[in-house]
C-alpha cells in the first residue's frame, strides 16, 4: 500500500509488543497505518484451514490498542467458528479500525483499508459489522475484489444484518423447544440488549411470534420505538443482565455474561446476536450447572456471514438462503444432543465441534447438520 505501512508480526510478537496472550495460535497478525487517510487496522487471520479467511470489519474506538488487538484475535477465532459449523468453504478472520478523531474523511478511509485488504492477496475477506456500513463496503470494494455486503443496487445481496436476525431468532426457537418443551414462542419473554440493526430485526420476528420483549439500548428514541411499535418494556442497559426472563438475547457487543452475571441471572436460555458473549467459558461453565441453556453465539448468528458467503460465491436466492440459515435450528438440535451425551456445556461442546471441523476430523456441508 503507497503510503502505508502493512506490517505482519508474528502472534509472539503481539504478545510482547501490546501484552495480551490471546494470538498465539492465529495464523497472521497485520498491522496497518496510513497517515493520509488516518487509517489504524488491525487484521487477524485465525485459520485458512478450510478456505480464505472470512469476516467483517469492525470500526469502533478502543480504549487501547491492546483493546482493539484482543478484540481482533476473539473475533477472528469465532468466526473461524462460526463458518465451520456453517459449512462455509472458508476460514476465520476479523479486521478492526480503531476510531480516531482525525479520521475525516469516511470514503478515504474505506478505500485506504481495501487497498490494505488488496495487499493480503485474497487470504482475507472482508464484509460489514458493527460500525461500518454498506456504503463502507462499496468504497472498500473501489479498491479491491475481495468483499461482500454490497449495496443492492450494485447488484449484490446487501445488508446481512436481516439474515443474521433470522437466524437468531431460529437459534431462539429451537433452544426453547429443547429448554422450555414449548413449540411456540407465544408468551416468551425475551429480554433483549441492543437495538441495532440485528437487535431491532430480531424484535420484529418475535413480536410476530407472539413473544413477549423487554429491551434495552443507549438510544432512548430507539427504545421508545421499540415500546410503541412491539408493546415492549423497557429497561435501562444496567438492568438488563438483571431481569427475569425465559430469553436473554444479547446483541450490542460482547463479553455481557460475566461471572456475576452467569451467577446471578435469571433467565433460563441465552442466546443471542452479540459475538463472544462469554467473557470466558468458564461463564459457560457456570450457566450449564445452574441449568440455563447456553446456545453458543457462533452457532446462531450465523445467518450474516452465510449471506456475505453465499454473495461472494455468485449469489443466490432469497428462498434458498433462508432454507440453509434455517438450518441452524437442527444444529442447536444437534448440540443439545452432544451436550446429553456427554455432559459439557454447550460453549465448550461447540468449540469442540469447530475445532474438529477445523483440524478435518469432521467433514460439516452447507447441507448437512452436525451429528
Amino acid at each position: 500500500m503507497e503510503k502505508t505501512l502493512n506490517h505482519r508480526i508474528h502472534p509472539e510478537a503481539a504478545v510482547r509488543l501490546f501484552g495480551t496472550g490471546e494470538g498465539l495460535s492465529h495464523e497472521r497478525i497485520t498491522l496497518a497505518t496510513d497517515p493520509e487517510s488516518g487509517l489504524q487496522a488491525i487484521v487477524a487471520i485465525y485459520s485458512t484451514r478450510l478456505g480464505p479467511a472470512f469476516g467483517g470489519c469492525r470500526y469502533w474506538t478502543y480504549p487501547s490498542d491492546t483493546d482493539a488487538l484482543s478484540d481482533a484475535l476473539r473475533l477472528s477465532q469465532g468466526m473461524a467458528y462460526k463458518n465451520a459449523l456453517a459449512g462455509l468453504p472458508f476460514g476465520g478472520g476479523k479486521a478492526v479500525i480503531l476510531r480516531t478523531p482525525d479520521q475525516a474523511d469516511r470514503r478515504q478511509l474505506f478505500r485506504a483499508f481495501g487497498r490494505l485488504v488488496e495487499s493480503l492477496g485474497g487470504s482475507y475477506i472482508t464484509a460489514e459489522d458493527v460500525g461500518t456500513t454498506v456504503e463502507d463496503m462499496r468504497a472498500v470494494q473501489s479498491e479491491t475484489r475481495y468483499v461482500s455486503g454490497m449495496p443492492r443496487d450494485a447488484g449484490f445481496g446487501g445488508n446481512p444484518s436481516p439474515w443474521t436476525a433470522y437466524g437468531v431468532f431460529v437459534g431462539i426457537e429451537a433452544a426453547v423447544q429443547y429448554r422450555l418443551d414449548r413449540k411456540s414462542l407465544a408468551g416468551v419473554s425475551v429480554a433483549v440488549q441492543g437495538l441495532g440493526s440485528v437487535g431491532w430485526e430480531l424484535c420484529r420476528r418475535l413480536h410476530d411470534a407472539g413473544a413477549t420483549l423487554i429491551v434495552t439500548d443507549i438510544d432512548d428514541a430507539r427504545t421508545r420505538q421499540a415500546q410503541q411499535q412491539f408493546g415492549a418494556r423497557v429497561v435501562s442497559p444496567e438492568a438488563i443482565a438483571g431481569v427475569e426472563s425465559d430469553v436473554f438475547a444479547p446483541c450490542a457487543l460482547g463479553a455481557v455474561v460475566t461471572p456475576a452475571v452467569a451467577e446471578g441471572c435469571r433467565f433460563r436460555i441465552i442466546a443471542g446476536g452479540a459475538n463472544n458473549q462469554l467473557s470466558s467459558l468458564a461463564e459457560g461453565d457456570t450457566l450449564q450447572k445452574r441449568g440455563i441453556f447456553y446456545a453458543p453465539d457462533f452457532l446462531i448468528n450465523a445467518g450474516g456471514i452465510i449471506s456475505c458467503a453465499r454473495e461472494y460465491l455468485g449469489g443466490v436466492e432469497a428462498a434458498a438462503l433462508m432454507e440453509e440459515v434455517s438450518r441452524i435450528r437442527e444444529r442447536v438440535f444437534s448440540l443439545a444432543r452432544r451436550v446429553e451425551a456427554t455432559g459439557e456445556p454447550p460453549a465448550r461442546a461447540a468449540v469442540k465441534w469447530a475445532q474438529e471441523v477445523l483440524r478435518g476430523e469432521l467433514a460439516l456441508a452447507a447441507d448437512t447438520t452436525i451429528r
